[in-house]
């Protein structure tokens, strides 16, 4: 199983974060990134969000 990642540092927009989240699961690494989105970027946890997101997840390990 591929270890998969997403990385705030790809997506720039107002608030200049640095995040990288990692997991072994897709679910382990969407809950990550809806807790993380909501808290810290704002944005709503909606299906569309959900859906929007695991479409972004890339196979392993963010750059350093």
């Amino acid at each position: 199983m591929a270890r998969k990642y997403i990385d705030c540092r790809d997506y720039p927009g107002d608030i200049k974060c640095t995040v990288a989240l990692s997991a072994d699961t897709d679910e382990e690494l969407l809950e990550a990134v809806v807790q993380h989105g909501t808290r810290v970027h704002g944005y709503s946890d909606t299906p569309e969000f959900r859906q929007k997101i695991r479409k972004e997840f890339k196979e392993g390990r963010p750059a350093n």
